[in-house]
């Protein structure tokens, strides 16, 4: 049986970010053009270098996630999505979604994301511990329904994070940091039970020509 080979793609720039928002499920209003062009330049890559053949395209159920999904899946020979929530990104609740950052910090301070993963970051909002929970049981279910296949996950850069902490067997919270750039290709496979080999992280060179969003 081939090896399972699961590709994590982070969105494309998205409108919660150039507006300095916090964009949960609730207010993410999608892509920037930008965004669309990033996506796009990911899709053209890899049609053009073949270098996945990729059995399935799932996606968190983000905007912003789903229309790089949509942009991307034409390219690598798909048409449908398998849209999965518990790839979305870290839920700030009901009363911090859509609030501007700046107007977070004021009222409830900066965010400690590498602190106690059981602390209330958010208020009414997951805690971190919550947030990995979710996503490595989204993680888990893709790798059993698509075992021994390719698939494409176009989802959000903490969710990125938080998987390789699970794969990596690192601490949920602190000790390192990454940053994952928007649509790149972080690309994990199971070579057997149990196993995870991290291919490669946060490949972006298709996104040289395009350069940074006016």
């Amino acid at each position: 049986m081939n090896d399972t080979r699961i590709v994590l793609v982070r969105h494309g720039e998205s409108v919660a970010t150039v507006e300095r928002y916090l964009g949960g499920l609730r207010t993410c209003r999608g892509l920037t053009e930008h965004g669309r062009m990033q996506a796009q330049a990911l899709g053209a890559r890899l049609q053009r270098t073949k270098e996945l053949q990729v059995d399935a395209v799932v996606s968190s159920s983000f905007p912003r996630a789903i229309q790089t999904a949509e942009i991307v899946a034409p390219f690598v020979g798909h048409s449908d999505l398998d849209v999965r929530p518990g790839f979305g990104e870290h839920d700030p609740g009901p009363d911090c979604d859509g609030l501007k950052f700046d107007d977070f910090v004021a009222k409830y301070g900066r965010p400690d994301f590498a602190g106690d993963p059981n602390a209330v970051v958010f208020p009414g909002g997951e805690t971190m511990a919550q947030f990995h929970s979710r996503i490595v049981a989204a993680f888990r279910e893709v790798e059993r329904d698509y075992r021994g296949k390719t698939v494409v996950v176009t989802c959000h850069g903490g969710t990125i994070d938080g998987l390789l902490r699970h794969c990596l067997q690192a601490p949920s919270t602190g000790r390192f940091e990454v940053f994952t750039k928007n649509c790149s290709i972080t690309e994990l496979v199971q070579p057997r039970e149990n196993i995870w080999r991290l291919m490669r992280y946060n490949d972006h060179a298709h996104l040289a020509e395009l350069g940074t969003a006016p």
